[in-house]
């Protein structure tokens, strides 16, 4: 077994590509991801109030040796660490009223594995259509076959998107990254 939450020493820094500077002020579409809760969760009215979508590529399982080539890739390790940021600090995201979604290509049946492992207080979304990634045109990769979403954070307020982290890294302190900003906003909420 290993230890997911563990970051290798000098995993590669994801650099600024500039695909997500489109997304500022766009309105969330009304399409539906199915949640580790058993339901369809409509992105835009979900995200009617402060909600947060963190977005990363793949969750491993501690049984399961991590892809040769996956921690020489910029950005790709992190999964498990992001989700425990947003796990560990979800009661800061309670007390601002804001809601916490994370969002892969992963099936839901593969995510509710790690919703379980992790005893994430928050729904995992599934993308595995790609309907929302290219309805906001998100940056994606490639990596053996699989397509796979790069990590970043929305923060959308009234069904729009009002600020966008990416890349997010280190992925761990991402939950932070986003507390800090709403924070700093006021942390107003809806």
């Amino acid at each position: 077994m290993r230890d997911l939450l563990e970051l290798p020493k000098n995993i590669p820094v994801p650099q600024d590509d500039g695909a997500c500077k489109h997304l500022v002020g766009m309105m969330l579409p009304a399409l539906k991801l199915y949640s580790t809760d058993d339901r369809a969760v409509t992105i835009s009215e979900a995200a009617a109030r402060l909600t947060v979508f963190f977005f990363y590529p793949r969750t491993g399982r501690p049984e399961e040796p991590v892809p040769e080539g996956w921690d020489q890739l910029a950005g790709a390790r992190g999964c498990t660490p992001q989700s425990c940021g947003f796990r560990d600090n979800m009661a800061h995201f309670e007390r601002l009223r804001a809601q916490v979604f994370g969002v892969s290509a992963q099936d839901t049946e593969y995510q509710k594995e790690a919703a379980d492992r992790l005893k994430l207080p928050f729904e995992l979304l599934s993308d595995e259509y790609f309907a929302l990634t290219e309805a906001l045109r998100l940056p994606t990769f490639m990596f053996k076959e699989m397509r796979l979403i790069k990590r970043l954070a929305l923060v959308a307020e009234k069904g729009r998107i009002i600020k966008v982290f990416y890349p997010a890294f280190p992925p761990d302190r991402n939950a932070e990254e986003v507390l800090t900003w709403l924070l700093a906003r006021g942390g107003r909420a809806c």
